[in-house]
């Protein structure tokens, strides 16, 4: 017997580990399974931006890819990498190096959505000579990227003759790659102006969730500096825009749309919603997101309509309308519900919300429930008032007082206006 425990011990202390890491992988096999089986049903399976996609002929599952994506976006199925979370892809590209074997491929776009993307050379310059394109536009989310390529452009700007216009560069969007870019012109003693339709710094980062993820390496800044940080939130990096804006003072021009571009004579007329500028030189740094879709409804240009819900504490008390059919329309409406006294009215033109994740749909059912969210389906805004809002219902119309207008409808991609002015502009199907 001795014998035999002397020969059993040994095989135990390797069967043992084994079969725990075995147990362990299945474990992660169903978890990934079942997030990727919440978004299926979500139809949420559309990366928005670049993203991997992995060649299951060489995937030997070692999970490295998953263990890289701080999005959570990559997991382990049945011995493969897979990618289980395709919306909160944001192409930050660290799966791909992180793979043992190199069996993933960074692309744009699928098989069932083409992405376009506008071409654009090592110099971030379009084929229109004077006009670049950094950061989100360029199909690159990634902060540092954006941060990098700004930078980048505004180094090849100052090569460019000047042709005596108003301005040496004019820089459209104030995110990360707007940013970089206007520290980077000033950094040069460039004449430039950068106009941003929004009133915050931040670009697509300011409309993220609270406490979401959006940083993963530092960063450089021209006139600032390496700024060290890795995983900080989105209300630590808003703080660091805050500060840059504060330390460098930067010429940007917020709540300036720009509405049209015009090539003239060796240089461009460009104009906003509040001037028109001429320039030599045009950064376009401004996200895919676009101008915010708006209802078409008489009486939209009134104050209290908004494109995005910032801080729900502003509603507390108030009858509020939240208009649209998606998460970030759900949510909000969850959030504002949840205040003190206020009432919330949901306005959806299709019959039910198909696309959204199963916990936003539980959720808003518990609150249609206790009353804190009434749900109107198959409507659109028709007018807006002071102090009500009228619907259309089918036939017939609805009036609901009310004292503000959240409109989730997301935004009109800039590609037509690409297109105008000369761009070329294609169309990737998973490449």
């Amino acid at each position: 017997m001795s014998d035999l425990i002397f020969y059993l011990v040994p095989v135990l202390l390797i069967l043992i580990p084994g079969v725990l890491h075995v147990r362990a992988k299945q474990k992660d096999s169903e978890v990934h399974h079942a997030v990727l089986k919440e978004a299926q049903d979500s139809g949420l399976t559309e990366p928005p931006s670049l993203h991997p996609v992995v060649d299951l002929s060489i995937c030997m599952g070692s999970g490295a890819c998953a263990r890289a994506c701080p999005e959570k976006a990559l997991g382990v199925i049945k011995g493969k990498g897979v990618l289980i979370n395709p919306s909160h892809c944001i192409g930050h590209g660290a799966c791909a190096p992180a793979c043992p074997v190199g069996a993933i491929k960074l692309v744009f776009g699928t098989a069932k959505r083409g992405m376009d993307i506008p071409q654009v050379n090592p110099e971030f310059e379009t084929n229109v000579p004077g006009i670049f394109i950094a950061g989100e536009l360029g199909g690159m989310g990634l902060i540092r990227n954006a941060i990098r390529q700004g930078t980048q452009a505004i180094r090849t700007i100052v090569t460019r003759p000047r042709n005596q216009a108003d301005y040496d560069v004019l820089i459209v969007g104030a995110g990360p790659a707007g940013i970089a870019a206007s520290l980077a012109a000033k950094e040069a003693g460039l004449k430039y102006i950068t106009v941003e339709q929004e009133d915050s710094l931040g670009g697509t980062t300011y409309h993220y969730p609270r406490n979401k993820l959006v940083m993963t390496a530092p960063m450089n800044l021209p006139l600032i500096g390496e700024i060290k940080v890795r995983e900080i939130s989105k209300e630590e990096l808003m703080e660091i825009w805050t500060g840059v804006l504060d330390k460098a003072t930067p010429n940007i021009r917020f709540s300036e749309r720009m509405e049209q571009i015009t090539p003239e004579a060796e240089r461009f007329s460009v104009r906003t919603n509040k001037a028109t500028y001429s320039t030599a030189s045009i950064l376009l740094a401004m996200g895919r997101r676009g101008t915010p879709r708006k209802l078409g409804a008489r009486g939209e240009e009134h104050p209290k309509v908004v494109y995005r819900l910032i801080e729900s504490e502003q509603y507390r008390g108030k009858h509020i309308l939240v208009v649209g059919g998606g998460d970030s329309a759900l949510e909000a409406a969850l959030d504002i519900s949840n205040e003190p006294g206020t009432t919330v009215t949901l306005s959806y033109r299709g019959k039910a919300f198909d696309r959204v994740k199963p916990k936003n749909r539980t959720r808003l059912a518990e609150a249609i429930a206790d009353g804190r969210i009434e749900q109107i389906l198959e409507s659109t805004v028709e007018e807006i008032h002071p102090e009500s809002v009228t619907l259309k219902l089918g036939e017939t119309t609805i009036e609901r007082r009310n004292e503000g207008i959240i409109v989730c409808a997301g935004g009109e991609l800039p590609t037509p206006m690409l297109k105008k002015i000369g761009i070329q502009v294609d169309t990737r199907h998973g490449e």
